[in-house]
């Protein structure tokens, strides 16, 4: 494709990142693919010069003249100068760790400028976490350093769920809170009521949702929508889930199946890391993405407005909106 295909290099892409796997080596390796289509375009015909040369005459070889001749130029030829294409400068979104997987956005050319606003968006991510009960280690994974072994015989499903409904009502008041809307407001109504109310800036990990898919003891899997999170929060959440259930738990396996707009079905495997699929994945995306940060992005959005001081915070109206309960903080 070659340099026809620079112009439409430009955009967001999802990459799906296998565990292990540095997000820095993924960044390179995409880059390196990239530029290896962009080198691999057919080369431009080389422009011909007239250059006068030395040679026999017709008829007489002995006799040497001078004859115009078109000859090509090779100033800009491949093996003299190079690649045409030597760099590429690709962002990142948000990060996974080396031992977490799932879906890793990209942006290249005006993509850069699309991951910023993906960030100021405040959008949630969805995980699978997956979990083991009865012991814990130095850094709540399962290959740490075994620090105890513990009991789990007394763990039910419904402990479980309810731990996971004390933890989502706790995060959802947070989020009231650091979304520093005025509760009394239609505003803050109509954002509750679509489900788009977020913190304006940064703020701690908050759980939107969170919900066991599987429980076999001792392994248990959660599916967690959350905000803000790294994903060693993740693997510290069940750690305390553990605790909360008066056993110990480590994580065995953290995986973004969402983020943002991107979804797994989104997600080029490492067999299409390249330039044709690359910008397929590009121009199939982009009228989607254009349409979700303008919604998310909207004025309305984000300049909300703060309590007056002579009104109180009351959420009872809000929080039956937000489907919350009255269950204490965790």
């Amino acid at each position: 494709m070659g340099s026809a295909g620079v112009p439409r290099l430009s955009g967001l892409f999802a990459t799906y990142k296998p565990p292990g796997l540095k997000w820095l080596h993924l960044r390179d390796t995409i880059e390196l693919q990239l530029l290896k289509g962009l080198n691999a375009g057919k080369p431009s015909v080389p422009e011909h010069r007239v250059r006068f040369l030395l040679g026999p005459v017709e008829g007489n070889e002995e006799e040497l003249a001078l004859t115009a001749t078109s000859v090509p130029t090779l100033t800009n030829h491949r093996l003299v100068c190079g690649p045409a294409f030597t760099s590429l400068k690709i962002g990142v979104g948000h990060r996974l760790d080396a031992q977490a997987s799932g879906v890793l956005v990209l942006g290249v050319g005006h993509g850069r400028r699309l991951l910023t606003d993906m960030y100021n968006a405040h959008l949630t991510k969805d995980y699978t976490v997956r979990g083991l009960l009865g012991k814990a280690t130095d850094d709540f994974c399962e290959d740490g350093r075994l620090v105890e072994k513990t009991t789990y015989d007394h763990v039910t499903r419904e402990k479980l769920d309810q731990i996971l409904a004390v933890i989502q009502g706790s995060h959802q008041k947070a989020l009231v809170m650091y979304s520093n809307l005025d509760l009394q407001s239609q505003e803050a109504y109509e954002m509750a009521t679509r489900g788009a109310i977020r913190p304006m800036h940064k703020s701690p990990m908050l759980i939107t949702g969170i919900r066991c898919l599987h429980f076999a003891p001792p392994e248990f899997l959660l599916e967690v929508q959350c905000m803000h999170e790294t994903q060693q929060q993740l693997r510290k959440l069940v750690h305390e889930i553990g605790l909360e259930l008066k056993t110990t738990a480590v994580c065995s396996q953290v995986r973004r199946t969402r983020d943002g707009f991107f979804t797994l079905d989104d997600a080029l495997l490492r067999t299409h890391w390249d330039l044709h699929s690359i910008l397929d994945a590009i121009q199939a995306t982009a009228p989607r993405v254009a349409a979700e940060l303008d919604k998310n992005l909207r004025p309305g959005l984000s300049t909300p407005k703060l309590p007056s001081p002579d009104r109180s915070w009351d959420s009872e109206a809000l929080s039956s909106s937000l489907g919350l309960g009255s269950c204490a903080g965790h």
